[in-house]
């Protein structure tokens, strides 16, 4: 087994966390996996798996070695790839991390139709709220709502969505709800922090054709887009979110929209993905697909 096949293997190995399932993933015996593994740590004098008898986790230099595998493997399959025959079928692992809502709610309910139209793609996918090193932790593309602040990444557009203030109608039971954007300030909103730091982002709506802000008391902050939406839902105050989250629960009177005569500014998303000179085939096509995607969810 050559080191390219190598490398591919110990990842499979690390993010199936078996030989088995790896070795039938690439469609090879398990004696053979175990034995290329065995050949690889003897090269590198370095133990980098540990195996039990429920599963084979990476030791530190494994993990070590993960991460830069998976940047050295996916610079030989785009490299391959861009002298390649096959551009319009690529091939490989293609790296997601999505939020929660956009993986859920948009990308993951059609993601059938990726693969059927890129049988030759497999997709590792996390989610979360949390910002991620897309180089360190060796992820292909990224997508986030706001304004990108990285500009060592490239980002590219995917849609504006709308968004809306709301509570619950308990809240406003006990609070009022607010007839004119000033009023906010004398009410309670639920503040939202990232591992970055405490925000307790100001509510904006369009006024006169400017963004104005107004600011709230919030006694309560999170750090999860659904437990944001909990809070609210639970009567801790007021809440700006993309409304395309919300649309079961403003059904329902779960929550209730205010101030609609004063729109809210709408919140870009946008597939953010490490500068290459030359975009991985993989991550290009998942970048046009998802902006079809989002291009249909939250078209005018």
């Amino acid at each position: 087994m050559d080191r390219f096949d190598a490398l591919r293997l110990f990842i499979r190995i690390v993010e199936l966390r078996s030989f088995t399932a790896a070795a039938q993933a690439l469609g090879m015996p398990r004696a053979t996996a175990t034995h290329a593994i065995k050949a690889l740590e003897k090269r590198l004098g370095a133990r980098l798996l540990e195996r039990t008898t429920r599963q084979v986790t990476p030791t530190l230099d494994g993990q070590a070695f993960y991460a830069r595998s998976q940047r050295v493997l996916a610079e030989l399959e785009d490299a391959e790839a861009s002298l390649s025959t096959h551009m319009a079928d690529p091939h490989g692992i293609l790296r997601l991390d999505l939020h929660g809502a956009h993986a859920t709610m948009i990308i993951l309910p059609r993601i059938g139709e990726f693969r059927a139209r890129y049988p030759h793609i497999d997709i590792a996918l996390s989610s979360g709220d949390r910002l991620v090193d897309l180089v360190r932790e060796g992820i292909d593309c990224v997508v986030r709502a706001g304004n990108p602040r990285d500009s060592s990444l490239v980002a590219r557009k995917l849609a504006d969505m709308p968004e809306i203030i709301c509570a619950s109608p308990d809240y406003l039971a006990r609070h009022g709800t607010p007839r004119h954007p000033s009023e906010l300030e004398q009410h309670r909103g639920i503040g939202f922090f990232s591992r970055a730091g405490t925000a307790h982002v100001p509510f904006t709506v369009m006024m006169d054709g400017r963004v104005a802000s107004f600011a709230t008391h919030a006694w309560l902050s999170v750090g999860d887009a659904e437990c944001y939406t909990s809070a609210a839902l639970a009567g801790c105050g007021l809440i700006q979110v993309p409304r395309f989250r919300l649309e079961e629960h403003l059904q329902a009177g779960r929550l209730v929209q205010v101030l609609a005569d004063w729109p809210c500014p709408d919140l870009p998303v946008c597939a953010l993905y490490p500068f290459h000179q030359q975009i991985s085939p993989r991550v290009r096509v998942f970048v046009d697909w998802a902006a079809s995607l989002y291009a249909e969810r939250f078209r005018r």
